[in-house]
C-alpha cells in the first residue's frame, strides 16, 4: 500500500506525525479524502472529525476545531486550532462544555456566535469519543 507523510499540528505542538494511507477531513465545502499522489491542495477545515488510516491498518479518529490543510508532493500538513485523538477526549469535560454552552445560548444578552461555536466543538468531541467506543 502506498503511503505519504502526514502531520496534524496545533498551537500546542504536534498531535500526529507519521505515514498514512489516507486522511479524511471536514472541508469547508464538504468532507474529502486524501490518498497517495493526491493533487496539490490547500483548503480550510470546519469543526469535525479527521480520520487517519495508518500504514499498519490502524484507524485513529481526531476531533478538530477547524483550521487549514496543505497537500503537496505526498505530504500533508494540517494546522488545527485544536485537535484531540478520540481516546484522549475527556468526555465529562466535553459534556460539561456542551451543557454550559447550551445554558449560555438561552441568554439573549450574550454573544451567541461564541457559544454556538463552543457548542459545536463540544458536540463534535462527544461524537468522536462515542465513535471510538468511549
Amino acid at each position: 500500500m502506498n503511503t505519504y507523510r502526514a502531520q496534524i499540528l496545533t498551537p500546542d505542538g504536534p498531535v500526529f506525525e507519521g505515514e498514512v494511507v489516507s486522511l479524511r477531513l471536514p472541508g469547508t465545502n464538504g468532507n474529502f479524502q486524501v490518498l497517495y499522489n493526491h493533487s496539490s491542495l490547500m483548503s480550510t477545515l470546519e469543526i469535525g472529525e479527521a480520520v487517519v488510516q495508518k500504514e499498519n491498518g490502524e484507524v485513529e479518529l481526531y476531533a478538530i476545531s477547524g483550521g487549514f490543510v496543505d497537500v503537496n508532493d505526498n505530504a500533508l500538513v494540517l494546522l488545527a486550532e485544536a485537535a484531540e485523538r478520540a481516546d484522549e477526549i475527556n468526555v465529562s469535560r466535553a459534556q460539561a462544555a456542551k451543557e454550559r454552552a447550551e445554558r449560555k445560548l438561552k441568554d439573549n444578552h450574550i454573544d451567541h456566535t461564541r457559544y454556538e461555536m463552543a457548542l459545536r466543538r463540544a458536540v463534535n468531541r462527544l461524537k468522536v469519543a462515542r465513535q471510538a467506543g468511549r
